[in-house]
């Protein structure tokens, strides 16, 4: 089913051009909205094409169109989780607003640091560097096999330019990397910076993105998501109205289906927990349903992610730090998460005869999707068997995660390290490690866990210094 698209240059948009899109909506007869993986927002049924005035500025890409792609940024992540220190919500918007022109191609710019938002399922993938203000770029165009990465690092003002003279390139021809790299330096005059060494990726958990959250002092960011990824007009509207009071100027939407509202001020914090509130919005869903990727209005996924949800619920089961995909088979797809489930498509001369479905369970090398490679653990397995799959990939994984702390832990040991205490919050799996402190409340490096004072609450959800539990113990 093909559905109408707007595209949100970046996954970035405005209180204002929400509130416009919304109206939009509201005007065709639509109750609401919902998200798409590329952080564009989509509506889900019915969207008549409007006048090109009512559409305004707006880029709308229609079901019998192929054209517009969305460039997907990590905006998103800035200031709220880790990041490369050089790279700024600034510095990311200054970049989005180089490309003038609507994409054919998929564009992704991003922080290999950060979680949220994945690096590698464009056709050009920009990779932020160690270098302030240079870039990795990684290709991988529609008929390529692989991916190839471009011989030097781009520089931050240069990324449009590149993106447009290699879309002018590969829309005449088709070629490999080291063509495109000729025909790009003899055209273009750049600030290119030869690459010192390869982009290393770290693996970190995927983060809690959900709920009221603590930006730096005074200062808080808001994620919501919706289980069903249908986001009412009615609840946007108003909170638009709320973000022009707060002077919040900008949203931004995650892959996951969801948005984050960055910079309410502390003071209005209670208000914004009030307007949640009263419309009724549930802000602390269980984690095991955060780290879903589905495709757009497709009952199946949802129904079969809500029976697996439940299940793992059942038994207990923690996927901390793992994601997990539904997707009909695609061989061509460029997953992004830990674990992946493939419905299996049926034989066309048995699609009338009621055939249950069968699913293929993937999980990426070392569960970390950065790493493109995908194993295939189980084929055509039913629906009734998935949980138990799933219950030993995640068993898998925390035992191969122990045995990487285990070697991490040996060699410190052997460089004689001391090794500091890390104590973790329950409620949204902070960490506070002695080693870093926590300037946030103004806490110096080195004090423990234990000589924290009694007051002491966690920086990001604010729960009490009681809800956390050690990760680690000191060596004395």
């Amino acid at each position: 089913m093909e559905l109408t698209r707007l595209i949100v240059k970046g996954g970035v948009i405005s209180p204002g051009e929400l509130r416009e899109v919304v109206t939009m909506a509201a005007d065709l007869g639509l109750d609401s909205i919902s998200f798409g993986s590329r952080q564009d927002i989509i509506f889900p049924k019915g969207f008549k094409t409007l006048d090109k005035e009512k559409m305004g500025k707006h880029h709308f890409v229609f079901p019998d169109e192929k054209s517009g792609n969305n460039i997907v940024s990590s905006y998103v992540s800035t200031d709220i989780f880790r990041n490369t220190n050089w790279l700024t919500g600034n510095r990311f918007l200054y970049i989005l607003e180089q490309f003038k022109e609507q994409p054919t191609l998929k564009v992704n710019i991003t922080d290999p640091k950060q979680q949220l938002v994945p690096l590698f399922t464009g056709h050009l993938n920009f990779i932020a560097s160690e270098h302030e203000d240079y870039w990795y770029l990684y290709i991988r165009l529609p008929k390529w096999q692989r991916m190839e990465v471009y011989p030097v690092l781009i520089y931050s003002w240069d990324i449009a330019t590149f993106y447009y003279e290699i879309e002018r390139i590969v829309a005449e021809e088709s070629i490999g990397i080291d063509m495109i790299f000729s025909l790009v330096s003899e055209v273009l005059d750049t600030n290119n910076r030869t690459i010192d060494k390869p982009l290393n990726v770290p693996f970190y958990p995927f983060p809690y993105y959900e709920g009221m959250n603590r930006m730096g002092i005074d200062q808080y960011w808001l994620g919501l998501y919706w289980r069903n990824n249908l986001y009412d007009l009615d609840f946007l509207k108003e909170m638009c109205d709320l973000c022009f009071d707060c002077k919040i100027g900008k949203i931004s939407i995650t892959p996951w289906k969801s948005f984050i509202v960055k910079g309410i001020p502390k003071e209005r914090k209670l208000e914004w927990e009030k307007f949640l509130g009263k419309k009724g919005i549930n802000v602390r869903h269980s984690l095991l349903e955060l780290n879903w990727h589905l495709p757009v209005a497709m009952e199946w996924a949802l129904n079969l992610k809500t029976f697996l949800v439940r299940t793992l619920d059942q038994f207990d089961i923690s996927t901390y730090g793992l994601t997990f995909g539904l997707s009909e088979y695609n061989r061509d797809g460029h997953y992004f998460t830990s674990i992946v489930v493939e419905k299996n498509e049926l034989p066309k001369d048995l699609e009338s005869i009621k055939l249950r479905d069968t699913y293929n369970v993937l999980f990426a090398k070392n569960f970390d999707p950065n790493t493109r490679e995908y194993i295939v653990h189980s084929q055509d397995i039913d629906k009734l068997e998935l949980p138990n799959i799933l219950i030993e990939l995640s068993k898998k994984y925390f035992d191969e995660l122990g045995n990487s702390i285990a070697e991490t832990t040996e060699t410190t040991q052997k460089k004689e390290k001391p090794q500091l205490d890390i104590y973790q919050c329950q409620e949204c799996l902070t960490t506070y490690n002695s080693e870093y402190g926590d300037v946030d409340q103004g806490i110096a490096k080195g004090v423990l866990f234990a000589n924290l004072p009694e007051t002491y609450c966690c920086s990001l959800c604010e729960s009490p210094k009681s809800n956390f539990k050690i990760l680690e113990a000191v060596e004395h």
